[in-house]
């Protein structure tokens, strides 16, 4: 089970770190991502982590603006989020692949998702 959290209401060009813990099971040998839902529009990439930690992917439009990392520890992901913008407002979703270790930019290639926390971005 995946829980994410940390979303809220921030201004534009503030910033955000959302969190994905994981419950019942260790996620930390598997790829996992966070996607995002727009109202009215469909569930998009963000970033992506590979099982070992070595490999990241980030959507176009955030580079260089998020990160996605890793706590093996606390078996929880993170994506810190900087330079928000109002387009950046979406439900985030986490989730994890246990078919492609090295990750994806594809919804459909994950089979776990945590239930979505609200980032709002105020103008």
């Amino acid at each position: 089970q995946l829980q994410a959290s940390g979303g809220g209401l921030v201004q534009n060009g503030g910033s955000l770190r959302l969190s994905c813990a994981a419950s019942g099971r260790t996620f930390d040998s598997y790829a996992m991502a966070w996607f995002r839902q727009a109202p009215g529009k469909e569930r998009e990439f963000v970033s992506a982590l590979s099982w070992s930690g070595g490999t990241t992917y980030y959507a176009e439009s955030l580079k260089g603006r998020c990160t996605i990392s890793r706590d093996s520890a606390k078996n929880t992901v993170y994506l810190q989020m900087d330079s928000l913008k109002p387009e950046g407002t979406a439900v985030y979703y986490c989730a994890v692949t246990m078919r492609y270790y090295s990750g994806s930019t594809y919804a459909d290639r994950y089979d776990y998702w945590g239930q979505g926390t609200l980032v709002t971005v105020s103008s």
